[in-house]
């Protein structure tokens, strides 16, 4: 493939294409010999596992068309399977929520679809589904990442669960002391919005995701309420060292502007300083302003907050 010609690598590529869909039924007319298409699939499947959510975000994260996308809800809503409900933090924004008709159409056609993709791997000993397997991972982290690889390691992400509040708290604490030299009231400060957020913890609008890596959390980040109509704050953004060069901040940030858009957000906000380098660079890239910022002396240390915000 070295010594192909761009042209042989695009045919290549389409190649694969055709091969690939054929393989996994993409081009029969119904998916899972349903009366539904993959696109149909794909949006059920959106709300059934990711929440209650608007239109907008709904077609940005598919990549749809704001009219093709229409047409697919204007048919669920006609067969029961979704409806329009208002959000919970601004009462001007209707969300789309998928039914207990829309549950039960959808959860046997997923079930089934687990069923070939498992028929489909049995084929082959576990040396050779562990091979495609990587392969398939190369190929996702090279398009996501545009042509480097995203994750150099297999980062999980999970619910926060018991211990994991003080471990943020402790993290957060010993980094920043080694790292910037900070006294330890910042863990202090950080143990006081670890506990008042498991205090109010509401699962409907709030979330906090821990990342692992080997077994071992090596990263953590939250949504909380803003105490604002559809305001959120991202709070405790934590990449330990171990982890770090390898895109996790950044995808930390998008889960939770993906859970924040579900929950029917419209800005999110934060609070940082002026030495957190790598994180400012996070959240420029992903289109937060600088709104406000102040001269302080805290944690030992002369700097300037700054509060950032994001409209969703």
């Amino acid at each position: 493939m070295r010594d192909t010609s761009f042209d042989d690598r695009i045919a290549a590529v389409r190649s694969f294409n055709r091969f690939f869909t054929r393989q996994i039924g993409v081009l029969r007319e119904g998916l899972l010999h349903s009366d539904y298409t993959l696109t149909e699939m794909r949006v059920l499947y959106e709300l059934a596992n990711h929440g209650d959510q608007p239109a907008a975000t709904l077609g940005r994260d598919l990549g749809l068309d704001r009219g093709y996308l229409s047409r697919i809800l204007a048919k669920f809503e006609s067969q029961g399977l979704v409806i329009k409900v208002p959000s919970a933090t601004d009462g001007r924004s209707r969300l789309l929520h998928i039914t207990a008709q829309g549950r039960a159409l959808y959860e046997p056609l997923e079930r089934r679809s687990r069923d070939e993709v498992g028929d489909l791997l049995s084929r082959f000993e576990e040396p050779d589904q562990l091979r495609m397997l990587e392969a398939m991972r190369t190929i996702q982290d090279l398009l996501d990442s545009g042509g480097a690889l995203k994750y150099a390691q297999p980062f999980v992400l999970r619910a926060h669960g018991p211990g994991d509040m003080d471990w943020i708290a402790r993290r957060h604490g010993a980094l920043y002391a080694a790292e910037q030299g900070w006294d330890a009231s910042f863990e202090t400060l950080v143990g006081e919005i670890c506990a008042d957020f498991e205090r109010h913890f509401d699962p409907a609008l709030e979330r906090c995701w821990i990342a692992e890596m080997g077994g071992e959390r090596v990263g953590s980040i939250a949504v909380a309420r803003g105490g604002e109509d559809g305001v959120a704050k991202l709070r405790l953004l934590l990449v330990d060292s171990a982890a770090r060069g390898a895109g996790l901040g950044s995808r930390l940030v998008d889960e939770c502007h993906r859970f924040a858009r579900a929950a029917g957000y419209r800005k999110m906000r934060l609070w940082t300083t002026n030495q957190q380098k790598e994180a400012r660079q996070i959240y420029l890239g992903k289109g937060y302003a600088l709104v406000a910022e102040e001269p302080v002396h805290a944690f030992g240390q002369d700097m300037v907050n700054e509060t950032w915000e994001l409209t969703l």
